[in-house]
């Protein structure tokens, strides 16, 4: 409790964090409001029988938004994290962008300028088709409302979809503002604590099924091997608690865990006093991309699960209808597919945050080496190696905790959206950045000479 109280002893951190809980409660308060024009109940009902309706409260977990659900915020953030994968690609083949990354502050501030008006782009995009999706959910022909309503109002008007897809599209350009004041006037990464709290705001709903179905307990919990189809019996319960409780430490020791190299400084003689020779340590964490891979693949996946749907429903070919079953039943080839994209962007985004060429040079401009290893190239070259191996075995962890849920679903016949919470992605984001907050608020309380959060 003394610690909690230092923290708000601190009138700047003590400013950061109220302003952080205001901007959160202020996205909570817009993913609640409803679209206009669209009846909520009858929009749940082909949602809630599977398929792409499945698939689109999966990606829901990762935006911030709500699909299952017409709302403000129904898109989330993912529009925005989106166009930020494609500048960063671009950022690595294209020339003019690249020289933008190397100019600083003022490339960085235009880079993200384009990417704004690509979150527009992609936005107005995924708007118009998710609003064509809702007015003709069983045949998704890309078209407008085919009747009237009870009142006599013609909903097969340009008006009404242009107005709905404007309001989403201007909900995620807001919910993109609110991420950039979080990083700026809060603590923590905004748009990583507005993904961490669609998720956690859905645990409680999440731990709901797993004990009432219709308003009544189920009393298979307290039995063994009695429940049938999707209940939780006993032992499944104890599995899910273990999983939990495994997945937490495991995420914990990996996003913790460091390679540390040995350094060493050169000795100066000055006179009759000698500076340096000390020994140190370069640490490299073992999962330096954190969560952005899960983040990036998941978000790419949902690509062709939409192209095949559409073209599934405009052309009834046999090839596309089964890409669509591969895709929205999330199977072998999707994991298989999800698991090759989590180690691509374990890579490069490793690749982009960590140079082992400037760590070389640094390390020698500050007068430092690689005990057995040359200054420069050979020293590059060492950690390079380094770093592709210890990548690799961030990205097998990462790509291990994907598809937890999946495994456990289908052999346990348990609801894929339990397991997601307990035992997978969406619990390995919240940890990450959990952790990346504590870290955060951590630094302001030492710089002003508290003890850290986590230290005795």
């Amino acid at each position: 409790m003394n610690k909690i109280a230092a923290i708000f002893a601190i009138p700047e951190l003590r400013t950061k964090i109220l302003l952080t809980i205001l901007f959160l409660a202020i996205y909570r308060i817009g993913y609640s409001i409803p679209m206009p024009y669209v009846d909520q109940r009858e929009m749940n009902k082909p949602l809630a029988a599977g398929g792409l309706g499945a698939v689109l409260q999966y990606v829901s977990m990762f935006s911030g938004g709500d699909l299952s659900h017409a709302t403000l915020f129904g898109l989330g953030i993912m529009p925005y994290i989106s166009a930020s994968i494609i500048f960063q690609l671009l950022g690595s083949v294209y020339p003019p962008l690249e020289k933008l990354q190397k100019e600083g502050e003022s490339g960085r501030k235009k880079i993200n300028e384009y990417t704004r008006y690509a979150t527009v782009a992609i936005c107005l995009f995924q708007a118009w088709w998710y609003v064509s999706y809702i007015m003709n959910p069983g045949g998704l022909n890309w078209g407008l409302y085919s009747d009237r309503s009870s009142d006599g109002t013609d909903y097969n008007s340009l008006y009404y979809l242009l107005t709905m897809t404007l309001t989403m599209t201007a909900g995620t350009i807001f919910l993109m503002w609110l991420g950039e004041q979080i990083d700026e006037y809060g603590i923590g990464n905004g748009i990583s604590l507005i993904i961490m709290g669609g998720i956690v705001a859905r645990i409680p709903a999440a731990t709901g099924s797993l004990f009432f179905e219709g308003g009544s307990f189920k009393w298979s919990v307290f039995t063994l091997g009695g429940a049938s189809g999707q209940d939780i019996s006993f032992e499944k319960l104890v599995v899910l608690v273990c999983l939990f409780v495994a997945v937490v430490v495991a995420v914990v020791a990996i996003t913790k865990a460091q390679r540390r190299i040995p350094t060493q400084s050169a000795k100066h003689v000055r006179g009759r006093r000698v500076f340096g020779g000390t020994r140190q340590f370069l640490p490299l964490k073992l999962n330096q991309a954190g969560v952005m891979p899960v983040i990036f693949a998941s978000s790419l996946l949902v690509l062709p699960t939409i192209l095949f749907a559409a073209l599934a429903g405009a052309t009834e070919a046999g090839w596309a209808a089964w890409f669509r079953e591969v895709f929205e039943r999330q199977g072998y080839i999707w994991n298989l597919l999800f698991i090759s994209l989590i180690f691509v962007f374990c890579y490069f985004w490793t690749a982009i945050i960590f140079n082992p060429k400037d760590v070389a040079n640094n390390l020698k401009d500050y007068g430092s080496f690689i005990p057995g290893y040359r200054p420069g190239k050979r020293t590059a070259e060492y950690l390079e190696r380094v770093m592709v191996r210890i990548t690799y075995v961030g990205a097998a962890f990462l790509a291990l905790i994907a598809v937890v849920p999946t495994v456990i679903s289908s052999t346990m016949d348990v609801n894929p959206t339990v397991a997601s919470f307990y035992g997978g992605t969406g619990l390995l984001i919240v940890i990450s950045v959990a952790l990346d907050l504590v870290q955060k608020i951590n630094s302001h309380l030492v710089m002003r000479n508290y003890p850290g959060l986590t230290e005795d």
